[in-house]
């Protein structure tokens, strides 16, 4: 399975180099833990983020995954990609479009989508500190392991919160919800990000999740807690 797990954060991580001449931003993330004897256990997650800003238009991509094994079972697979596209008003305000596809087998969905407009605004916007927020309404079709493919209108809120705390290490916040009748989806990450040189980073992060829709004996919230190599471009 490591083989396996490498090429596709390979493949995910490669595009870096040629985005960044194109004029793009981001950061891509990789977490791999092996270990074997007793017990065999490979894990994987991996994130890229893209970002874009021209005098118009802002654009932001992302996509995750998380992947683990014990003993040849799977025991998590989750995959998601987001995107933002924002049209500006003012420096500070812009309306945005947002979409967002998530996989997990190991949830009460098969698959939750969301697309959402709303309104953001760059409430602080300096180069130690920078805070956005976005609200607006949206749609999401989902499909429960048991039962008809549901769609449902959502209020959608997004936070997005970078601190410099020192000129190496970084306090980073990200903040989702998307709420509506049929469920309740929200996602917080809080990372830590120390720089090793100008590409190269360590970065831990706590991440917590919560559906508020969930099948008997299944649990609301789930938490991953990793460390992962960041490299920026």
């Amino acid at each position: 399975m490591s083989r396996n797990l490498l090429l596709v954060a390979t493949l995910v991580l490669a595009p870096a180099s040629a985005l960044a001449a194109e004029g793009w931003t981001g950061a891509g993330e990789f977490g791999l833990v092996l270990s074997s004897g007793n017990t065999d256990t490979d894990t994987l997650n991996f994130k890229l983020g893209l970002k874009h800003e021209g005098e118009q238009w802002l654009q932001a991509y992302t996509a995750q995954g998380l992947r683990a094994e014990t003993d040849g079972d799977t025991t998590a697979d989750r995959f998601d990609v987001g995107a933002r596209i924002g049209y500006k008003l003012t420096d500070r305000s812009y309306l945005v479009g947002a979409g967002r596809y998530e996989s997990d087998e190991f949830s009460s969905f098969d698959y939750q989508a969301t697309l959402a407009l709303g309104y953001g605004y760059k409430a602080i916007d300096t180069p130690r500190t920078q805070l956005v927020f976005e609200v607006g309404p949206g749609y999401r079709r989902a499909e429960p392991l048991f039962g008809d493919t549901e769609g449902d209108f959502i209020g959608r809120g997004f936070v997005d919160f970078k601190h410099k705390i020192t000129e190496t290490t970084d306090l980073i916040d990200t903040f989702l919800v998307e709420a509506g009748s049929d469920n309740t989806f929200v996602q917080n990450d809080l990372g830590l990000q120390v720089k090793i040189n100008a590409k190269f980073a360590l970065k831990a992060t706590f991440q917590w999740r919560h559906n508020s829709d969930v099948l008997p004996g299944t649990d609301e919230d789930d938490t991953l807690t990793t460390v992962n190599v960041v490299y920026s471009f």
